[in-house]
């Protein structure tokens, strides 16, 4: 495969537990250096979803290639594809070194030195400790330090945050920065933290229901939502039916305190004052608010929350 293609797709996806359909024909693509955030509520299928992309579930229908192999052949690949699941699997008696020195053992291509991942993810002070004796997000960090020792083109983290604190985040996030940056690796990253994916994450795609809602480049999926803003009015119910009259504007969402979420379109905010003003409609505020990853999934998942 060409370093332009894709290192994996996932096409007409269906995945039923007995009687009970899961995943609705589930499409994925991402492409070799790119950083894909999967991202989903609670039972939307996220991790069922890796798991069948790592033949770890069986799946009724669809087509999945890794790169160039299905789910059942991976093993061919040695090392080339990472997974890290959320809840971390690493031998709890052994210590930080062993449990690196095992890995290193298994790897085909050891690229990195055990004391070289332990300085990269921040756990050298940890070297001798039993797995046991550490915290989640520090087992989480010698997990990743696993993954490191060689160098694998893709790498699938589920909720790769949990359990760390500030710091942690951060260097866990300029570490995915910095080897798709500088190896060209490829991460797919389920979670439910969406600020800690806008950051990073050069693609979206959004699961709901077992269906993907919106997928693409987060830039243009943040840019297709368009200009958004919240609007104070003294009268919201004659600012709500100027509006919902005139349809040039949507609306998105109407707060208990009677605050209007609109999308501009093409109008700009000092021309929507203006209307509002002009059919004599009291204005106390308008507030533009920045498209985010957070307001689009929302929007698209009827306001829940990841």
């Amino acid at each position: 495969m060409n370093e332009t293609g894709s290192v994996l797709r996932v096409s007409g996806l269906r995945k039923s537990y007995g009687d009970v359909p899961v995943l609705h024909g589930v499409d994925l693509e991402l492409s070799a250096a790119a950083v894909l955030g999967l991202v989903g509520l609670n039972g939307s299928g996220k991790t069922t979803t890796i798991e069948c992309i790592l033949g770890l579930q069986h799946f009724q229908q669809g087509e999945v290639s890794v790169l160039g192999f299905a789910p059942d052949a991976l093993f061919r690949l040695r090392g080339e594809v990472v997974a890290i699941f959320d809840s971390p699997s690493v031998p709890p008696h052994l210590t930080v070194r062993q449990c690196l020195e095992h890995a290193r053992r298994l790897c085909a291509r050891p690229l990195r030195s055990c004391a070289e991942v332990e300085r990269m993810l921040g756990v050298e002070a940890y070297s001798r400790y039993r797995i046991r004796q550490l915290s989640l997000g520090n087992r989480r960090r010698v997990s990743i330090a696993q993954a490191l020792l060689g160098e694998p083109r893709l790498i699938l983290l589920d909720e790769p945050f949990n359990g760390l604190d500030a710091g942690g985040v951060d260097q866990v996030l300029a570490l995915i920065a910095d080897l798709n940056r500088a190896s060209g690796t490829s991460f797919l990253l389920s979670s439910h933290q969406l600020p800690y994916l806008e950051q990073v994450c050069s693609h979206i795609a959004i699961l709901h229901d077992g269906r993907i809602a919106a997928s693409g480049e987060l830039a243009g999926l943040l840019a297709d939502a368009g200009s958004r803003v919240v609007l104070e009015s003294s009268d919201p119910a004659a600012a709500g039916k100027l509006l919902a009259d005139d349809g040039r504007i949507e609306i998105l969402e109407v707060a208990p305190d009677g605050r209007l979420s609109l999308r501009l379109g093409d109008w700009r905010s000092d021309e929507l004052a203006a209307h509002l003003v002009r059919h004599g409609v009291p204005v106390c505020e308008l507030i533009r608010q920045r498209a985010s990853l957070d307001g689009l999934f929302r929007e698209l998942t009827a306001g829940e929350a990841a």
